[in-house]
């Protein structure tokens, strides 16, 4: 088996996973890898993660220009956002998460720095998660609004729609964003609660971690 078949295949194991597990439902979400010559992998539109073919993926040549398979995700631009601004990235995921999605919607002083440090693991997976406003789904402004973070932001929450994570590999990318969703479970769990957080002085530390692991 080539490299690129090994990479569909385990794209659509990874999707499949998420999907049986209700991290996402019917045909929402989308997920895509960086192929070594260059060019991507994408998951197409209006399909479900339970359900996904590797020949049908799209497949798109260094160019950008789409060489195989079916009509993309109408989600692209924020997928070729992470690859354009934000170095080291092999893979990006986008999921429609339950708790995630009702987190997102209610009052936030901290848009910036969104995701509540409840577990030091959030912050050495993605490190600090922005809220974006709301678009329309397939808006380009999407796109746009990530590419004006200038990759300093691996993961960010899309406000009353759903999480989009990079990673460096596309098992990394998955393991993050289940991880976004577990902590936003907590902290819905927790909300009214005083609930005691992560130390402030502790996450400089757990977010460097973060770092390093894009660097090396």
């Amino acid at each position: 088996m080539s490299v690129e078949a090994r990479l569909r295949e385990q794209l659509c194991d990874l999707a499949a996973s998420l999907y049986a597990r209700g991290l996402t439902h019917g045909s929402t979400g989308n997920i895509s890898a960086r192929t070594a010559d260059g060019g991507l992998l994408v998951s197409p539109t209006g399909s479900s993660f339970g359900r996904l073919d590797p020949a049908r993926l799209a497949r798109f040549d260094a160019t950008g220009r789409q060489v195989d398979g079916d009509r993309p995700t109408k989600e692209m631009p924020l997928h070729r956002a992470f690859y354009d601004t934000r170095d080291g990235t092999g893979a990006v995921v986008h999921l429609h998460s339950c708790h995630s999605v009702a987190l997102s919607t209610l009052p936030t002083d901290t848009p910036q720095d969104w995701l509540p440090p409840v577990t030091p693991y959030a912050l050495m997976q993605l490190g600090q998660v922005t809220l974006l406003p709301y678009f329309r789904p397939g808006d380009e402004a999407m796109g746009d609004a990530v590419r004006g973070l200038n990759g300093t932001c691996a993961a960010v929450m899309l406000a009353n729609h759903g999480p989009v994570v990079a990673g460096r590999t596309p098992e990394a990318a998955c393991n993050a964003v289940e991880e976004l969703e577990a902590t936003a479970r907590l902290a819905l769990m927790l909300r009214g609660l005083p609930a005691r957080m992560i130390p402030e002085t502790e996450i400089p530390a757990l977010t460097r971690v973060h770092r390093i692991a894009w660097e090396t």
